[in-house]
């Protein structure tokens, strides 16, 4: 081949470093801006939040903090306290994890193997000394570490207004049972270290061999030793808690119901037809555990009243306050979209450095400028994300009118196309705004991507939402009679007498996105009895 040179004309499109910025920002929640805002704020020093009163440099526009119409206050940004949403129970379960990983390092790696053994009676841990020649004096000063693992959660010396406001976590109430069962040291250290392990919903999926290689323990715990702290994990209050699985945590529940033939049917079930169970083939269930039909309905009615999740009740919810990007309210001209304060950040410039580079300009290519230049572009597009918010919002509620006077019955059907094509954008973009952007308005909180619905045709040439017929679907059922439930055929007969055609198969969709009962299990439930 001959080699030779050769010119080309091309275009490409390059995405610069403050467009790929505006892109992500606009894909942010409300939260994760606020994070990205503050860990921005505290790498460059050009940038602060002010409080909403001032007006900064390079501030995001006034015009996004504005009141209502009517001059009605909507909120304060001083109603949202940012830093409530870091949850001090799990800055506390971190510190805990912390003293208890540096109680790990510092004890003796041999005495790390010591073995135990688990007392089945009452779900204590005990150690046989004479099993393993390390004596009582060396297992002592890890104990002593392990038994300060968690002091932090007591709270005796802090004031009744603090004890009443502390959220009580899963590990709060955990540790509190520990002291109670007298534990041998090191059977109370492998058991505190698996409070730590648990997962949200209060099971734990970790291994002896996993924590081992956690703490870097010279050797791994022993077999006997992890039994016995698994056992008192399982003993405590909420049942179900420390279980492996979740037919490890029915059973557990289970065993703390008071004995009846239905509860030991239950187990059966649970132990020798769990499968089967959870995939709701209860015919298969009958046959594997030879029952009744009553006797497995009755087995399957206190199977319902169990929770897959034991550490439930102790969630936060308090630091998973959702505030709205965008406020509706009614105006002369109808329902209107605007900002909500509490959810845009007063970001700008520090004037003071912008004026000490005004006056140094033979030093414009000093590290200085160049966060100077970040930081004009960080206010900039955050000042872009909320415009493009409130544009594609306002247009939402624009098309959505006779949602916020009717409700759901109302609903037009609407997609992500319509919206990019009166706005001029993409439809990613749409996407990208519509994803964790929340709006409030008097019918309750909806995430933008509600509002939008696939189009059902209908006997006049025109078209249904999805939500809509999801609604009405809901609405027939509500009024059925009890004892003669709708089936989906009478349903898609109903919504074809009012002009909206759909398929059996298309009511039973829209019914399970609904989360309706089939008609078996509605007329069952009507009985005072589960269907089998």
């Amino acid at each position: 081949m001959k080699t030779g040179l050769q010119l080309r004309l091309a275009q490409h499109l390059t995405l610069t470093p403050q467009l790929q910025q505006s892109i992500r920002l606009l894909q942010l929640s409300t939260l994760e801006l606020r994070e990205e805002i503050e860990r921005a704020v505290a790498e460059n020093p050009l940038l602060e939040l002010e409080p909403p009163e001032s007006d900064g440099a390079d501030a995001v526009p006034p015009s996004s903090m504005a009141g209502s119409q009517d001059g009605e206050r909507i909120l304060d940004s001083d109603d949202v306290d940012w830093s409530a949403w870091d949850t001090g129970a799990d800055r506390s379960a971190q510190e805990g994890l912390g003293e208890l990983t540096a109680s790990l390092s510092a004890g003796d790696p041999d005495v790390t193997a010591a073995a135990g053994s688990a007392d089945e009676g009452g779900g204590e841990g005990l150690i046989d000394a004479s099993a393993d020649p390390l004596d009582e004096g060396d297992l002592a000063p890890l104990a002593e570490d392990w038994s300060s693992v968690g002091s932090g959660i007591d709270r005796d010396d802090d004031g009744p207004e603090l004890q009443q406001s502390r959220h009580e976590t899963l590990a709060d109430h955990l540790l509190a049972q520990v002291p109670m069962l007298h534990l041998d040291p090191m059977v109370e250290a492998v058991l505190r270290a698996l409070i730590y392990s648990l997962d949200d919903d209060g099971l734990l999926d970790t291994t002896a061999e996993e924590l081992s290689a956690a703490f870097a323990l010279a050797r791994p715990i022993d077999r006997q030793v992890w039994d016995a702290a698994v056992a008192a994990l399982q003993s405590f209050d909420p049942p179900g808690v420390g279980a492996r699985s979740l037919a490890e945590c029915l059973r557990l529940q289970l065993e703390n119901v008071p004995r009846s033939n239905a509860r030991n049917h239950a187990l059966r079930i649970v132990a020798e037809a769990f499968e089967p169970m959870s995939k709701g083939e209860w015919a298969r269930v009958r046959r594997i555990v030879g029952l009744t039909e009553q006797e497995v309905a009755a087995a399957r009615q206190m199977i319902a009243q169990l929770t897959p999740r034991p550490a439930a009740p102790f969630a936060d919810v308090s630091a998973f306050a959702l505030v709205p990007d965008v406020i509706v309210r009614r105006s002369r001209r109808g329902w209107a979209a605007e900002l909500n304060p509490a959810a845009v950040p007063r970001l700008s410039v520090n004037r003071t450095y912008v004026d000490l580079l005004a006056r140094e300009r033979e030093r414009r290519a000093t590290p200085l400028a160049t966060q100077l230049q970040e930081a004009r572009w960080l206010v900039k597009n955050v000042s872009q994300r909320f415009d493009t918010i409130l544009r594609v919002s306002s247009e939402i509620v624009q098309r959505q009118q006779a949602f916020f006077d009717h409700g759901e019955v109302a609903m037009r059907p609407l997609v992500l196309r319509d919206v990019a094509d009166a706005l001029g954008l993409h439809e990613s973009t749409i996407s990208r705004v519509t994803t964790q952007k929340y709006l409030a308005c008097p019918r309750g909180t909806f995430e933008l991507k509600f509002f939008f619905g696939s189009h059902v045709s209908t006997d006049t040439g025109g078209a249904a939402s999805s939500t809509a017929i999801r609604a009405m679907i809901r609405s027939l059922v509500s009024e059925e009679d009890p004892a003669n439930p709708l089936t989906d055929n009478r349903i898609a007969e109903l919504l074809g007498e009012q002009g909206i055609v759909v398929a059996r198969r298309t009511v039973a969709k829209y019914r399970e996105l609904a989360n309706i009962a089939p008609v078996s299990q509605r007329r069952m439930q009507h009985r005072g009895v589960p269907e089998v």
